[in-house]
């Protein structure tokens, strides 16, 4: 199983980052993942929905994506909503970002260690089984 970062490093990752990709976000209110996007973005962050499901509509005020590959802007952190099973694709699209995030962030219940294999040759911090939104509230975020 991939070893989390401290507490210290996943603290300063969420107080640096500006933007969140979301994959996997879904459209319906009563998803965690709408949820804890919804909390990040109270919360300051701009997010970027990735859902290839439902791309081209708009999720809490921003056009969803189809593929990470698509976002033209710098992404911080990369937070994904996918079964661990699915989650190796993910690690290959955030390879082929124009920027690469700082993080990649596996929600809890998450974890894939081939994606985090290849998330860590790329340099990109791997956080794996932990919820963004907890790790948010109990490290003191400022934002």
């Amino acid at each position: 199983m991939v070893q989390n970062p401290s507490n210290e490093v996943r603290k300063q990752l969420l107080e640096e980052a500006k933007t969140i990709a979301v994959v996997g976000l879904s459209n319906k209110p009563d998803r965690t993942s709408y949820m804890i996007a919804d909390a990040l973005q109270h919360a300051g962050y701009k997010i970027i929905p990735v859902n290839p499901v439902i791309a081209g509509e708009t999720v809490l005020g921003e056009r969803v994506l189809a593929s990470l590959a698509e976002i033209e802007e710098p992404v911080d952190i990369v937070n994904v909503f996918r079964k661990s099973e699915d989650v190796l694709p993910v690690a290959e699209d955030t390879k082929k970002m124009k920027s690469k995030p700082k993080a990649f962030w596996m929600q809890q219940g998450i974890s894939n260690d081939e994606a985090a294999a290849l998330m860590s040759a790329d340099g990109i911090a791997v956080v794996n089984d932990m919820c963004i939104k907890v790790d948010h509230a109990l490290l003191r975020v400022g934002k």
